[in-house]
Parts: C-alpha cells; sequence; structure tokens
C-alpha cells in the first residue's frame, strides 16, 4: 500500500486525503489545530463553491451540508457610479446551485471524518526544517504540501512567467452574520457582486456557519483607497461598524437589508491582503527530499472570483487522478511537474487569467457585456455560469475581439 503525507488541513488537502482513503492509500495528514480548535478559531474564508467543485466532493461522499447550507441560485451584479448610486443590475441565474459552508464547520468535520474512515493525523504545526526531517526518513512514497498560509508557502519558488502581480491587489475584510432580509429585487439566495469602479467591490455569500444560515459580507478594497480601512486587525464590533458605515455610504441598497444584523460569533471576522502569486509546484528541501505543492500554494488567485475554494477542490481532483494513474511507480520530480501543469491546463491557468483581469478596471468590452447581460438573460447566465467553469470566459469574454464575435452572434441569434 502506497503512503502519502499531507502537509495542510484545508480544503484541498483533507479532500485529496479523504478520496485517496477512499481509493485504499494510506494517508497521513498533518494539522496545525484539532477540529475543536478550528471550531473555536476566527473564520478562514468566503468559500463560494460552484456546481463543478462541489461535484469534486460528491464523488466521495463528502457533500454532508447539502441539505443545511442555503442553495445559491445565481448572482446579482451591480455597478455603481457615482458611489452610493446604483446605475447597472444583472440577475444571473446559475444552472445549478452553489453552495458555501464556514471552513471552521467543514475543516473540522472533515478532520474527524478523516480519522473515522481509518487515515492518521498529526496534530502539530510543521516548519521547514520538520519537512526536510520528514523526507530523509523515507517513510512515505509521496509529500504533498497543501498548507497555503504560513513559512511552508515560502519553500516554493515564485514563477516569475506566471505570476502578473508582485503587490496586493485589494485589502480584504470579511464578517460573518445573521439578520440580513432577503433582497427584495431578487429574494432567492445570491452572490451579490457590488461593484464600486476604482475603490472596491462588495460581495454578500449566502452561507452555512456553527450557528445556521447567514450571510457574508465581504469588502475588497483598492490598497490606499478610501475603503482600505483594515490594515490591522480590529475588535469584532469596530470590524462590523466599518462594514456597515462603508455599506451605507457605498452601497445602500444592500445597508437597507442590514439594519438588524449582527455578527455570527466573536471571531467571525477576517481581514488581511496577500499578493497573487503563482509558484513553481516542485521544491527540493536541504537534504534533497522533493515535495510536491498544490492549490493555493502554488496558485493564489485574489478572491475577487471567488475561485478559491473551487480551485482547491478542483486540485484535489487533478491530483487525485494522476496518482491513480501512476499506480506503484515512483512519484519523482518529472510526474511531479507533469501533475502540476495537467492541473494547471484545466484549472489554473483560466482561472488565474480572468482573476488578474477582472482586478483591473473593467474594460470597454467587457463593459459593453455587462450593459448588453443587464437586458439579455443569456448572456448574463452564461456569464454566472463562468464561476463555475472559468475555462469557457477566453471563448467570449476575455478579449474584445471575443466579445464582439459573441455579441454578434446572440444578436443575431
Amino acid at each position: 500500500m502506497r503512503k502519502i503525507l499531507i502537509v495542510g488541513a484545508g480544503q484541498s488537502g483533507l479532500q485529496l486525503g479523504l478520496s485517496l482513503l477512499a481509493e485504499g492509500y494510506d494517508v497521513t495528514v498533518m494539522s496545525a489545530r484539532t477540529p475543536d480548535e478550528i471550531r473555536r478559531g476566527w473564520v478562514m474564508s468566503t468559500q463560494a463553491m460552484f456546481d463543478a467543485a462541489l461535484r469534486t466532493e460528491r464523488r466521495y461522499g463528502l457533500d454532508l451540508w447539502q441539505d443545511q447550507a442555503p442553495r445559491i441560485d445565481g448572482l446579482h451584479v451591480s455597478l455603481s457610479a457615482p458611489p452610493g448610486e446604483r446605475a447597472l443590475r444583472i440577475p444571473c441565474p446559475l444552472d445549478e446551485p452553489a453552495q458555501s459552508t464556514d471552513q471552521r464547520l467543514k475543516m473540522a468535520t472533515w478532520l474527524e471524518l478523516f480519522e473515522q474512515r481509518g487515515g492518521t493525523v498529526h496534530y502539530q504545526g510543521v516548519t521547514t526544517a520538520d519537512l526536510d526531517g520528514l523526507t530523509r526518513l523515507g517513510r512515505y512514497d509521496l509529500t504533498v504540501v497543501a498548507a497555503g498560509k504560513g513559512d511552508l508557502v515560502g519553500v516554493f519558488d515564485r514563477d516569475p512567467q506566471r505570476s502578473v502581480h508582485t503587490a496586493p491587489q485589494r485589502g480584504l475584510a470579511v464578517a460573518y452574520v445573521h439578520g440580513m432580509t432577503p433582497d427584495p429585487l431578487l429574494p432567492a439566495p445570491h452572490v451579490s457582486f457590488n461593484a464600486v469602479p476604482g475603490l472596491g467591490e462588495l460581495f454578500v455569500i449566502p452561507a452555512l456557519t456553527l450557528s445556521g444560515p447567514c450571510e457574508i459580507l465581504f469588502w475588497e478594497a483598492v490598497p490606499g483607497g478610501p475603503l482600505d480601512l483594515w490594515t490591522e486587525r480590529r475588535d469584532p464590533a469596530e470590524h462590523l461598524k466599518l462594514t456597515l458605515d462603508l455599506t451605507r455610504r457605498y452601497t445602500p441598497w444592500i445597508y437597507d437589508r442590514c439594519l438588524d444584523v449582527e455578527l455570527t460569533d466573536g471571531r467571525a471576522t477576517l481581514s488581511g491582503r496577500y499578493t497573487p502569486t503563482v509558484r513553481h509546484p516542485v521544491a527540493e528541501l536541504p537534504s534533497g527530499g522533493l515535495v510536491l505543492g498544490m492549490a493555493d500554494v502554488v496558485v493564489a488567485n485574489d478572491p475577487i472570483t471567488g475561485q478559491g475554494s473551487n480551485t482547491a477542490a478542483k486540485c484535489a481532483h487533478s491530483y487525485l487522478g494522476s496518482i491513480l494513474e501512476r499506480g506503484g511507480r515512483p512519484f519523482d520530480r518529472e510526474w511531479m511537474g507533469q501533475t502540476f501543469e495537467r492541473f494547471w491546463a484545466g484549472t489554473g491557468q483560466a482561472v488565474t487569467g480572468w482573476t488578474n483581469a477582472m482586478l483591473q478596471p473593467l474594460p470597454p468590452h467587457v463593459q459593453q457585456i455587462l450593459g448588453a447581460a443587464a437586458g439579455n438573460p443569456t448572456i448574463a447566465r452564461r456569464f454566472a455560469n463562468g464561476f463555475s467553469d472559468p475555462n469557457d470566459f477566453p471563448d467570449w469574454f476575455m478579449t474584445p475581439d471575443a466579445a464582439e464575435r459573441y455579441l454578434a452572434t446572440v444578436a443575431a441569434g
């Protein structure tokens, strides 16, 4: 039985570990926190997972909250110009529902499930020296690093050919809340995407947290602008107050739904920033051992397109396929590189290109697409479903020529 070590217990690491267990592999996961510590901790993300990613979980019985998490039936895109006035509104239906489950709930439960299904968990933080020692001992046929935060990311070199940015593109501020009222213009649960041109974006995401259904209020602020007020962690109550103050000023149609909101718990806020980066997938440790990076260890995009958890799930599924196909042959450097390139071609490249484009001021052809989508459900539906499969965007969204051809086709149809 082949032995695999996974360092990191997030979406990608645990999904890969649980999938490999089901396929008969001997899998060990290293987690810096216990399930109870995760449940009691701060919120970790703004996950909104779309159908293509959710299907990778269902294959191995990991969709434990399908009947509890709110069903997200679409997107509701709004553009404000000037701030405080809604200039454009686009309902964008999804063909299949999306869902969002608080990672504190999800990862704690998955860790417990991993042990129940026969996996081994070591609850300890891992340093670069620890990782070097683990590979030097030769106990595992393959070591995968899935810890996207912390020092271990540093063992993977930045890929300058695939990394566009050298600084953070947004300041991030998250609050999980109870008490929001439904959108009177689109009552069905949906992700609300509100762009404040030149300043940032506000997202509202229906989700499931430890205390039941909730909404996630998520500001993305252009660095140095008037929305960029979370350079340091704030007290949760102060964080929520500032979130609502900005919402009242810049997106009053969302503020009208927030008159009775309160935080879901005492650790329901998150803030920070990071530089979107693509890294080389194989790291060689001081003693010569090789480790394979996955998900946001090697492809870290800004969350403006909501692809973090989706990309992690797809990476786990892609790596699983490469591992199963390898059989008993060595997991050598060449295989590691090919495994990443398979994931990059299938998911990472399209997500990275689209996300980087959305971080920039909207070019005229995208403005034209969104304007047309406001009056054409076919265009709006295609935009929404691209969040599930971003590989569709290069065909019609990413360049002026592709947009012109697509809009002409829609008009002719």
